[in-house]
């Protein structure tokens, strides 16, 4: 009973939370209409739908605080749906406001804890759902009393409004076929909807058979009847204008359009046998699953790897043996076995790709409150919010995020009267951008602020103890970009409240090396900056390359490696103290796998063939010198414990098909260390231990 309580629990969560989103998605697009001087009905009903539903689910589960703040976003929003209140910047400011509230609560509410103090928020939002606007402030209604009585209260706000703005009210008769009533009306308001804003929608009462169903939608709009038939894409369509002198149908010849009832084909229609049970079918086929659970699906998934690598030997050693009969049946097993674990895998996969949209939604929420806050006018501007990527993946990727859009707006972004001595316009830009590229998926993060004063942050570098003058001279430019990422340093002279501390990028930096990936930041004085993330698509099953180095065995995810080749000591080179090697006219660093993590060499021999795996992350190339190339296989990468957390440089461990444990290399921070850490080794831990 327990059990069944708690996974209870866990949905209503996951619900609430995904109510929550959607509720934030609404306001966002209200503001942008409240800051147009528009309105949307539209947008403001789906808010309140969504709000009514929360309060609902919240009343079943006993989470009272939700229900109760829940109850008052309500009521505004039924005082502004129904024009009781208008819209306006400070109501959207304190809709926002809940909109952390709930979150907040949702918090205590997962962990168990106290909720916080609501009752001024409470006291602000039922201030605002008492408002009214005055009779004598609203136009009457000339429309016969028997149209008027099937309206509800916000149906008739909507025609007073409509009246209001001098549109004229017309009948437009449908008939639907009852198996797909719900797709072709929604298509059918879809159509009107362009013309003008559809009312409300009444059954006729008749209808030419038991099959059928006349609805009559009443439309406001500003176009002729002609122009409505048109929109409903037959001529057959009868449209009524209706008169607010106390007849239902204008007088006019040129305003009424009659016609037969127009009956709207379905692409498909279905056998009359099956149309009850597509009735009964539920409109969602989403399933909402737990990610251990994928986990534990997915370990199962390695295991089954592990299987099939070895039925690969025994095959293998049965043709050798020469039981080729035996050997070839199993070599057909083993093959069909192969695909059909790889669709499992790549279905696995597939439902744990989520869209970045989860991350980019919120992002636009904390823009606009920080914007506020510092008193910048800041636009962010989203392509590629489709783009998907694991979902543990997204979870772990909205702080480092954050960050970076907070520093933008607050070091990037320049105040308004800066950037009109520049010649910029007060409105700021933050483009983020995502897309998938190969294996890995990019996020570029760029403002056109005001960029990065170099000579200020080495200044910054060489009182903080980073740097020695003499070091600091020598820096290239991408190395002086990197001193932003080092603890303690910013491009402040103070702290302000939401960055300046220097405790911001370093943590962005090692939480985004987490999860394998990398961080570039290019900055020009008086351009902007741009920072760009690359992260691999999954950190589940992956395609890895094995090798083996001074007799250990390392995994080497195929998302980072582009080639591997055999190593020519004629291309060997050192240039400013670094190993390189050409390869194809080009110069790429070199890494010798035993230097770095400290291998012993012993019993090696003097003279033998070594390999170059050339590993790429983002725009990143490194040489990762080997002894021998084992071959590729699917892995599971496990955790290495809390033991061996802190150590970096290895994103996990693998079991192979031969009961054996390899290290997973995190190419990544390999390449980060070799290529900008030279100077401290203590990333990577020795073998030794």
């Amino acid at each position: 009973m327990a059990e069944s309580t708690d996974k209870a629990r866990e949905e209503f969560l996951s619900e609430a939370q995904e109510l929550i989103e959607a509720l934030s998605r609404s306001l966002l697009a209200l503001d942008e209409v409240q800051s147009s001087g528009g309105e949307d009905p539209a947008l403001v009903n789906e808010a309140f739908r969504v709000v009514h539903t929360l309060k609902g689910l919240s009343g079943i589960f006993s989470a009272k605080s939700i229900g109760n703040l829940a109850h008052r976003v309500e009521d505004v929003l039924d005082a502004l749906r129904l024009g009781k209140v208008g819209l306006s910047a400070d109501l959207v400011d304190t809709l926002f406001r809940t909109v952390e509230l709930f979150w907040q609560l949702l918090g205590h509410e997962k962990d168990g804890d106290d909720p916080p103090d609501l009752k001024a928020t409470m006291a602000r939002l039922r201030k605002l759902g008492s408002s009214s606007v005055s009779a004598e402030d609203q136009t009457n209604l000339e429309f016969e009393p028997a149209l008027l009585s099937v309206l509800t209260e916000y149906e008739e706000h909507r025609l007073r409004t409509c009246v209001e703005r001098g549109l004229s009210l017309f009948k437009v008769r449908v008939r639907f076929r009852l198996e797909t009533l719900d797709k072709e009306l929604d298509e059918i308001k879809s159509r009107l909807t362009q013309l003008g804003e559809v009312i409300t929608y009444l059954p006729t009462g008749e209808a030419a058979s038991i099959d059928t169903i006349e609805l009559d939608l009443l439309l406001a709009s500003g176009v002729t009847a002609q122009d409505i038939i048109e929109a409903t894409g037959t001529s057959d369509a009868t449209v009524e204008k209706v008169d607010r002198q106390g007849g239902d149908v204008d007088s006019e010849p040129d305003d009424d359009v009659h016609g037969p009832i127009a009956t709207i084909q379905p692409e498909a229609a279905p056998d009359s046998e099956l149309a009850p049970a597509a009735v009964m079918r539920s409109v969602s086929q989403t399933v909402r699953v737990d990610i251990r659970k994928l986990d534990v699906l997915m370990n199962a998934v390695g295991e089954l790897s592990i299987v099939r690598g070895a039925l690969g030997r025994m095959s293998e050693r049965l043709r050798a043996e020469g039981e080729r009969q035996l050997a070839a049946e199993l070599h057909r097993l083993h093959r069909s076995f192969d695909r059909r674990l790889g669709e499992l895998q790549g279905g696995i996969l597939e439902v744990r790709m989520v869209p970045l949209s989860q991350v980019f939604d919120r992002l636009t929420r904390v823009v606009r409150q920080i914007s506020r806050d510092v008193g910048k006018q800041i636009r962010l501007v989203i392509t590629g919010s489709d783009t998907e990527i694991d979902k543990l993946i997204v979870e772990e990727l909205s702080d480092p995020l954050m960050h970076i859009v907070r520093n933008a707006i607050d070091h990037g972004i320049e105040s308004a009267e800066e950037r009109a001595k520049v010649g910029k316009p007060e409105l700021g830009i933050i483009a983020l951008n995502a897309f998938q590229k190969g294996n890995h998926v990019v996020l570029e993060v760029e403002d056109d602020g005001a960029g990065i004063d170099e000579k200020f942050l080495i200044q910054k570098a060489v009182r903080s103890g980073h740097l020695s003058q003499a070091q600091a001279s020598e820096l290239t430019k991408e190395e002086v970009m990197n001193l932003v990422f080092l603890p303690g340093v910013t491009t402040r002279e103070e702290a302000g409240d939401y960055s300046g501390r220097g405790v911001g990028m370093d943590v962005v930096k090692t939480n985004i090396a987490k999860l394998g990936g990398v961080i570039d930041l290019h900055s020009e004085r008086s351009i902007g900056t741009k920072i760009t993330v690359t992260l691999p698509i999954t950190l589940a099953i992956v395609s890895a390359l094995l090798v083996r180095c001074s007799g250990h065995t390392f995994a080497l995810p195929l998302t980072s490696v582009s080639e591997a080749l055999s190593l020519d000591p004629a291309n060997v080179k050192w240039i400013d103290s670094r190993e390189v090697y050409t390869l194809r006219g080009a110069t790429l660093p070199l890494c010798r796998l035993e230097q770095l993590l400290e291998l012993s060499t012993a019993g090696s021999p003097a003279k033998r063939r070594r390999f170059v795996v050339v590993a790429t992350v983002g725009n990143r190339r490194l040489g990762l010198v080997t002894d021998e190339l084992l071959g590729q296989e699917d892995i599971v990468i496990k955790n290495l414990g809390k033991s061996l957390s802190q150590v970096r440089g290895f994103s996990g461990a693998t079991e192979l098909g031969d009961q054996r444990v390899a290290l997973v290399l995190d190419v990544a921070a390999v390449i980060e260390e070799v290529l900008h850490g030279g100077e401290s080794r203590e990333l990577l831990g020795s073998m030794h231990a």
